[in-house]
């Protein structure tokens, strides 16, 4: 099944992830650096993430979780 991805900020996304257990390690520019465990992951912090950058960064991870957490 395909999901229907809407627009989102990257400050969006980091509120959905931290909810999974992910903590902010740093920021540099616009890139938000974010770990749990060895898991790592990078968020650009624009006011609308692509499609394409969200999908994998889904893909990544459980995205049933997030999307549990996330409504």
């Amino acid at each position: 099944m395909t999901l229907r991805l809407l627009p989102v900020s990257g400050a969006d996304m980091v509120s959905v992830f931290k909810k999974v257990g992910f903590s902010v390690i740093r920021q540099k520019g616009s890139h938000i650096v974010m770990s749990r465990g060895e898991d790592i992951l990078i968020i650009p912090n624009h006011d609308t993430v692509s499609k394409g950058t969200e999908r994998e960064m889904i893909q990544d991870f459980d995205y049933s979780k997030l999307f549990k957490l996330s409504y």
